[in-house]
């Protein structure tokens, strides 16, 4: 199969050039050729379930959260069956925990009701749940179904922006951005590589631009530099 060649990026879209965008993704996919999202799911509605709590909560305490849940209803009937204020006692360690046991109880019946039991492959049904945005959507549509989309969080948001793959002042702007500069090869995975990058290497406070593998193509002017240690008469 002929690969796609990539786009070539419009200057308001990324300050970064084709070949450099390129060699940005090849770097990810060789160090990482199969990046996977870090939240623990079982099937596709668990994963919608732990995306839809998973905002403005971390992925490390969504899942500290979601085993003993996901033991008790791993199902929209069992969720059901569970009921709101049950759901609320095995999530409440998670921000906004009574909203989200509300949108979980709620989601778990429309997809009885619409969907037979199941999680759509569709994005505006799955944007009609309660809870669910165009990010979450975007998060199932990736990884439930395989689709090409891109989930724009505060890391990625972050990573598109200071590096200038794709600048933009809001998630949409960001997102369709990075869907037009980055080429088919890549995109079905450039979501998990951005988000990535961005928690373990291109964090908020100190960025370890001593240690990223794309530092060479970034245009942040303000990278980190490496300490280093000074020994002489008195130190060490």
């Amino acid at each position: 199969m002929t690969k796609k060649p990539a786009r070539r990026p419009d200057k308001k879209t990324s300050l970064l050039g084709a070949s450099e965008i390129e060699a940005m993704f090849a770097s990810f996919a060789a160090t990482n050729p199969e990046p996977k999202g870090e939240l623990d799911h079982t099937n596709h509605f668990t994963l919608l379930v732990a995306v839809v709590l998973s905002a403005q909560a971390t992925d490390a305490g969504v899942n500290r959260a979601t085993p003993a849940l996901f033991a008790a209803a791993d199902t929209p009937e069992k969720m059901v069956a569970l009921g709101e204020p049950a759901i609320a006692g095995f999530i409440r360690t998670i921000g906004l925990y009574r909203t989200k046991a509300k949108n979980v109880a709620a989601l778990s019946a429309l997809l009885i009701k619409h969907h037979g039991g199941e999680v759509p492959d569709d994005r505006a049904a799955l944007e009609a749940l309660p809870g669910v945005g165009r990010k979450t959507a975007n998060v199932v549509l990736n990884m439930a179904f395989g689709h090409p989309t891109i989930a724009v969080d505060t890391h990625l948001f972050r990573v598109a922006n200071r590096t200038g793959l794709a600048p933009g002042k809001t998630p949409l702007a960001v997102e369709t951005g990075l869907v037009e500069v980055i080429a088919d090869p890549y995109r079905h995975r450039a979501h998990h590589w951005l988000i990535l990058h961005g928690r373990y290497v291109c964090k908020a406070r100190k960025p370890d631009c001593p240690h990223c593998s794309i530092a060479p193509l970034c245009h942040y002017k303000n990278k980190t530099i490496a300490s280093t240690s000074i020994t002489g008469p008195g130190k060490s």
